[in-house]
């Protein structure tokens, strides 16, 4: 059936045409423009009258979507370039061995999981893709980026078995890491993970969503690099497998208007439209395929429907009267998937035998070869014609909706059952089957003692395997692990102000705005810095960086902007430096993802900062910051108006009171709540040379103060104590004999009422307070967690001590207070000997004055006092009596109800 016939008949009259004749010379008009003057010209004409009819006078809309076929005709099909007999035996084999580890795995251990229907149905995505689309960069560089459907990984690692880049005892080891090591065997992660296979995995991809986000920023970022001139990333691609499941997921959709704004035709998705998810169809009720086509259609991407194999092309071309279009029509995706799930027979009794007309198309096929027919994600050659499309498409990014089956070949055991997705174990004969169903080189024992099948070095597979591998530039996936290291200037050329702030006022975010205009300034690290807010630039104090570096716009500036006479004006630009990413902090976070990996990825590191409302990080977006984690990126986050109390007239969900507690959790990170410019300057000349200079595979979230308070000069030899985590600040005594002694300490803005406290303990109540500034209690509590397990591991030798039981060794009571929830200080107190009190923002934020809010959660200078005395009462250092009166002079409530209640 011509493409001509197919939107005729889904394009029907109306049925009380009042006209027929005059709709018939319509379509015989348009029939005879075809014929005359080509597709390109009905596509000319068709736009003039569309655009005509869309008057909200005639108030026409187009009918949404296409026909349930194949994008592109085989008429207009390539020739395939490969040697299809020996493809489709290699994707053979890579289904064998993925089918074998896991189910090895799961009779050994029964725990150990896995997954074998997903890429049952993606192997043929994924043979196309690897034997001639995806390109390796080497030791070169380059090369592109390739996103791979988490639940296939078994697939990837069958592929470098055959590769000869895993043995049979690492695939013997799948999901087995720690079993692997002892075994000297190396264990395959259940998923992409970059942290657990650092030169394999490129991008982690586990958790659902978080891939197809990351990889539209990845292609904007490669964008950025080339338009800046860092990097030449011309002719590379960024692909993207993902499941049809996965499009449920926000994130998966909510950048797709970006990529098309931007023009992103460097980034091609396929998606694997197997119609289950876990439990059941995608859309039992409807066609996923089809409701893909309208989000990305009318999100600016080329749609490629890759619906159905080269068996189907005799029978649309026999069907003249668009049957089998109108058949699709009606049939949605749990039709599909029974359909999928059973044999030949019982299709030919439903499908074709629905309507004469299929039934006369299907009477030249036995029950097998109707068994047999394919949908489009198991032909290579329709797979190659889709994927050669996409990656010749220009000025647009390109999605392919590939209609497989889940569990592909696994009969009975598997194809498209409900259950296949968690199918982990295959009988004899079921395994025997899948042998016969592919043609496997294995005897019966063989196929039940799930041997891996991997063809001699000299045979033509292995050869053809190399050979295709070779032209596209190597193996993949695979990760560098180091770039070039990138020098530090010295922190006296950018941060000298901060160290030697004498008492001037500023907050911690301007501190870091002024150190950060200093740091673009510099000839080598400046190019190399990219900064990045969410729609909060003017917030932070950020403005004055418009005109100084730009704002990265891929068609520069076409407008003149309202401010063109300020100093400050909005200035966009193609080699614009900064990343302005509107309101989506997961767009940003995915930006800096990119700018953090660039190292790995690019081969050029860069130095991202990414700024923002610091309640909207680890609370809004954990996960995609954990994906960053496991893909060992280096970077710097800013947590800016951090704290409970600090962001004063925002309320309940701006107010954050557990970032540093969440980012305390993920291993590689490294966590700092400064409450001075100067410890912040030490923060960050220590981060930039940790991950530029030597390299470690770590990062920053470092919270910033809107607050403005004088800042003191940081003490003398107190720098390695700041990375450390604590360092003793000051010391308050009374002008006479004290009556005992505290130790006070404050982390971030609560720092300051710490020190006001030991200012009152002195002069009212006769109290010495050391002051002790805790810049990281996450730092104190990973150091005391090694020293305690050593101490375990080594009972023969003397016992060590951490940095925390040092600096606050003794009886003295500890008193601790920070903007955080109580949790944060106790990271790092609990090895503490002496009595600790930690004060903490427990509780839902709410808008009142910083003064008011720090009185409300009890961690102002009152409330430090008061706990203060409250030791000291136990040690007969103070009395019953000196508390009471501390909160009669403070103003304290004892009636108050606890603000975690309120």
């Amino acid at each position: 059936m011509s493409d001509l016939k197919i939107q005729q008949h889904l394009a029907a009259l109306p049925a009380a045409d009042p006209d027929p004749q005059e709709s018939a010379e319509w379509r015989d008009a348009l029939a005879s423009l075809l014929e005359a003057a080509g597709p390109a010209r009905v596509c000319q004409i068709m736009d003039m009258l569309a655009a005509a009819a869309r008057d909200p006078a005639v108030g026409w809309q187009p009918q949404r979507g296409t026909p349930y076929v194949n994008t592109i005709p085989a008429a207009q099909q390539p020739a395939f370039p490969g040697d299809l007999a020996l493809e489709e035996r290699l994707a053979s084999l890579m289904r064998w061995n993925a089918l074998a580890m896991v189910v090895r795995a799961n009779q050994a251990y029964g725990e150990l999981g896995g997954h074998i229907a997903s890429y049952a149905s993606a192997a043929d995505l994924f043979e196309v893709g690897f034997n001639h689309f995806f390109k390796a960069g080497g030791e070169g560089g380059g090369g592109d980026l390739v996103f791979y459907q988490p639940h296939s990984a078994p697939g990837v690692y069958a592929r470098a078995f055959l590769e000869g880049r895993l043995s049979e005892t690492d695939l013997s080891h799948y999901r087995q890491e720690i079993s692997a090591a002892r075994a000297g065997a190396r264990g395959l992660s259940s998923y992409p993970h970059p942290w657990l296979m650092p030169d394999f995995w490129q991008f982690p991809t586990g958790s659902m969503g978080l891939g197809p986000i990351s990889s539209i920023y990845q292609a904007r970022f490669m964008r950025y690099l080339q338009h800046r001139a860092l990097l030449d990333t011309a002719g590379r691609k960024v692909w993207g497998v993902f499941g049809d499941g996965e499009m449920d997921e926000p994130e998966s959709m909510s950048a797709l208007t970006l990529a098309a704004r931007e023009k992103l035709d460097n980034l091609i998705w396929v998606v694997n439209c197997n119609l289950q998810r876990l439990d059941g169809p995608v859309r039992g009720n409807g066609r996923i395929i089809d409701e893909l086509e309208a989000l990305f259609a009318g999100a600016g991407w080329r749609v490629i429907k890759l619906v159905w194999g080269s068996d189907w092309d005799g029978l649309f071309a026999r069907d003249g009267e668009g049957a089998l279009v109108d058949a699709f029509s009606r049939t949605v995706d749990g039709q599909f998937q029974t359909f999928a799930a059973k044999d030949g027979r019982y299709n030919r009794e439903h499908f074709f035998g629905q309507d004469p007309r299929l039934a006369a198309l299907a009477q030249g096929l036995t029950d097998e070869q109707i068994d047999r027919l394919k949908r489009g994600g198991h032909d290579l050659v329709k797979i190659h014609a889709a994927y050669h499309a996409a990656a010749h498409t220009a000025g647009q990014p390109t999605v392919i909706l590939a209609q497989t089956k889940k569990g592909y070949g696994m009969g009975d055991a598997g194809q498209g059952r409900m259950t296949t997705h968690q199918q982990k174990k295959l009988e004899r004969e079921d395994l025997v089957a899948f042998r016969n169903r592919f043609n496997l080189p294995l005897t019966d024992e063989q196929a039940a003692n799930l041997e891996f099948v991997k063809p001699a070095e000299d045979s033509p597979e292995m050869r053809y395997l190399h050979a295709r591998r070779a032209a596209l530039g190597g193996f993949i996936p695979a990760r560098r692990t180091r770039a070039e290291a990138l020098p530090v200037p010295a922190l006296e050329r950018y941060g000298q102000f901060a160290l030697q702030a004498e008492g001037k006022e500023m907050s911690t975010t301007m501190a870091f705005v002024r150190m950060l205009g200093s740091l673009l300034r510099d000839s080598t690290l400046g190019p190399r810095v990219v900064p990045i807010v969410a729609d909060e630039a003017r917030t932070f104090g950020m403005a004055n960086l418009f005109k100084q570096v730009g704002i990265y716009a891929f068609n520069g500036q076409s407008y003149e902007p309202e401010d063109i006479g300020s100093l400050m004006s909005y200035r966009e630009a193609r080699d614009g430096q900064i990343l302005e990413e509107g309101i989506s902090e997961a767009g940003a976070i995915s930006s800096w993802t990119a700018a953090a990996t660039s190292y790995s990825v690019h081969g050029q590191a860069m130095l991202p900062f990414y700024i923002y409302y610091s309640m909207f990080g680890f609370q809004r977006i954990g996960d995609q910051i954990w994906a960053a984690a496991d893909q060992r990126a280096r970077g710097f986050l800013l947590g800016a108006t951090a704290g409970r109390t600090t962001l004063g007239g925002e309320g309940l969900q701006h107010q954050d009171g557990s970032s540093l507690l969440q980012a305390a959790q993920i291993p590689n990170c490294r966590a700092y709540d400064p409450c001075f410019a100067g410890e912040f300057a030490v923060i960050l000349d220590h981060g930039m040379r940790q991950m530029l200079e030597q390299q470690e595979d770590v990062f920053y979230y470092v919270t910033l103060m809107n607050e403005n308070y004088g800042q003191p000069s940081l003490p003398a030899g107190v720098a390695a104590d700041v990375i450390r985590g604590l360092y003793r600040f000051g010391v308050h005594a009374p002008t006479g004999a004290a009556r005992g002694t505290v130790r006070l300490v404050g982390s971030g803005t609560i720092l300051r009422e710490a020190v006001a406290a030991a200012e009152l303990l002195a002069a009212d109540w006769g109290v010495e307070a050391e002051v002790w500034s805790a810049t990281s209690f996450s730092e104190l509590a990973r150091e005391a967690r090694e020293v305690e397990r050593w101490n375990r591991l080594h009972p023969a030798q003397p016992a060590r001590s951490s940095h925390v039981q040092q600096c606050l060794a003794g009886d003295a009571p500890v008193i601790a207070a920070s903007d955080y929830v109580r949790a944060w200080p106790q990271l790092a107190l609990a090895c503490v000997d002496a009595p600790v009190t930690v004060l903490g923002t427990d509780g839902f934020g709410r808008s009142d004055t910083r003064a008011a809010l720090r009185g409300f959660f009890e961690v102002d200078r009152a409330h430090i006092v008061l706990a203060a005395l409250t030791a000291l009462r136990e040690r007969g250092e103070a009395t019953a009596a000196d508390c009471a009166a501390a909160m009669e002079r403070y103003g304290i409530s004892a009636e108050q109800a606890a603000p975690w209640n309120c």
